[in-house]
């Protein structure tokens, strides 16, 4: 059996990082571990193949070669998920697909011919021995959740690692808090399920063979769902391995309570760890009440995000407008907290229903739910009718990505990041992409961009102040130049 392999295309997102990718010379932000996973789950006699649309072109030279072809992907990849099965229906060739967005939407994909779906390690086994037996059913499902015990070290081997920005890797599935938007608990639930130290350590070796020195991100949906394992077990065992490995630096998401536990923080930045995104929301205390966001009531949020910055630790944000008890003045607040928190990386996303959340559930019985889930937190739609209407709502969403994205306000965030963040344990090693991104910065930032004069007042700050921190503000300034390219395109240039 002769499998093809094929994650579909992002678009231009916050996450994604398109602009800041032709800095550091890579084609795509992250390699759809999903796929790599689901690939080692395959027999091993069979021929596997894996094209990522992101980063290079599914030919029909590829269709041809294939059997039959696996498709995996988010909600957010939904357009070009439709597109690659209709090229394989036209080409005869078999689909099976999987992954969140198959997952959350089954019946939006009438045209595929096998949906394998919830977690592969469970529901992709009994569709190969059906398919052995010839017997292939249309639609597997599961009615419990996996133990990682079983995940297999996915298969790094389809992939050429040096496109990609950041490599990824999997520690824990599901959450133990219950926020009404969010649905990582429809999906995995609310069960902390943990890899052992050794597979980790195992997938990391695999990595590290490859020659990868970057960036790791444990893509976890809560990281610190079990601390206690965390810190007698997983953190021991991550900072006895990067004993004799250079570079290698993790990110990860985690909740604010992560702030409360001093201990935990320590041992993560020991372990390389060297940011966290954390879902902020919002300021608003009745607003954290109504979306169920326990974890951040009662308690001091910019006080919480500080204490993890002085830790080593920098914070990403995530931050939602729209809620059914948010006033108009929620936007001006949110701006505020931005900038006074020193968040550089501030995801601000009008509330959306994703399908299987109780969020989709309460406002499809109340008929407002009204178009489809985008899967992308910023890009200035929403799929609800919004209690504070519609129109409010995205102006006042256009004028919080405007302020916290203009170089004046973004890069003054940055100073306010770096007064506070503490200098890392370890460092990335100096190499020619960082050089290259580093001239490039210089160049286009510093001499082309509208934002040359905040850019080169940060830096001359920065070297003056925090000179341990030199590579850090550069990467910020990059990243800033991709968020105002995505405000012109998503933002400013709908209105």
């Amino acid at each position: 059996m002769k499998v093809l392999l094929v994650s579909p295309q992002f678009p231009d997102t916050f996450w994604s990082f398109t602009y800041a990718l032709s800095f550091i010379g890579k084609k795509s932000a992250f390699p759809p571990l999903g796929l790599l996973t689901v690939a080692a789950l395959l027999p091993a006699a069979w021929s596997r193949r894996l094209v990522d649309v992101n980063v290079e072109t599914l030919t029909d030279t590829d269709l041809l070669w294939a059997d039959m072809v696996f498709v995996g992907g988010m909600a957010v990849q939904r357009q070009s998920a439709k597109e690659i099965v209709a090229r394989c229906r036209a080409a005869k060739v078999p689909v099976v697909a999987g992954g969140p967005l198959f997952t959350a939407e089954p019946e939006q994909f009438a045209e595929v011919d096998h949906l394998v779906l919830d977690e592969a390690e469970l529901t992709l086994p009994q569709f190969l021995a059906d398919l052995e037996n010839g017997t292939p059913e249309r639609i597997y499902r599961s009615s419990g959740f996996c133990n990682l015990h079983d995940t297999p070290v996915p298969a790094w081997d389809l992939i050429k690692t040096k496109r990609y920005a950041s490599l990824n890797i999997q520690f824990s599935r599901g959450c133990p808090f219950n926020c009404e938007f969010c649905n990582v608990t429809t999906l995995f639930g609310h069960r902390s399920r943990i890899k052992t130290p050794q597979q980790v350590i195992t997938e990391l070796d695999c990595i590290y063979a490859t020659g990868w020195r970057g960036s790791i991100f444990f893509v976890d949906d809560n990281f610190i769902g079990n601390k206690n394992y965390l810190k007698t077990d997983l953190l021991p065992a991550l900072i006895a391995w990067r004993r004799d490995k250079k570079g290698c630096v993790f990110f990860t998401e985690a909740s604010i309570n992560l702030a409360d536990d001093p201990e935990l923080l320590h041992l993560m930045v020991l372990a390389g760890f060297d940011s966290v995104f954390i879902g902020i929301e919002s300021p608003d205390e009745v607003s954290l009440t109504e979306c169920h966001k326990i974890q951040n009531k009662n308690r001091d949020l910019l006080a919480c995000v500080q204490h993890i910055h002085r830790s080593g630790l920098q914070v990403m944000g995530g931050f939602i407008v729209g809620f059914d008890c948010d006033l108009p003045s929620i936007f001006q607040r949110q701006i505020d907290f931005i900038q006074k928190s020193g968040i550089v990386i501030a995801m601000v996303g009008m509330l959306q229903a994703p399908p299987g959340t109780r969020l989709f559930d309460r406002l499809q019985r109340e008929s407002r739910i009204i178009d489809t889930f985008s899967g992308d937190n910023v890009d200035g739609t929403t799929n609800i009718v919004p209690r504070m209407g519609l129109d409010l709502l995205i102006e006042g969403y256009r004028s919080i990505m405007h302020e916290i994205y203009s170089p004046k306000n973004y890069y003054r965030r940055v100073q306010t990041l770096l007064r506070e963040l503490k200098a890392p344990v370890i460092n990335q090693p100096l190499n020619m992409q960082r050089i290259l991104s580093l001239f490039r910065s210089l160049f286009r930032l510093g001499f082309l961009g509208k934002e040359r004069f905040h850019y080169w007042r940060l830096l001359l700050w920065t070297v003056s102040c925090r000179p341990r921190l030199v590579p850090t503000a550069i990467t910020l300034s990059i990243y800033g130049y991709h968020y105002r390219k995505i405000c012109e395109l998503y933002i400013h240039g709908a209105g």
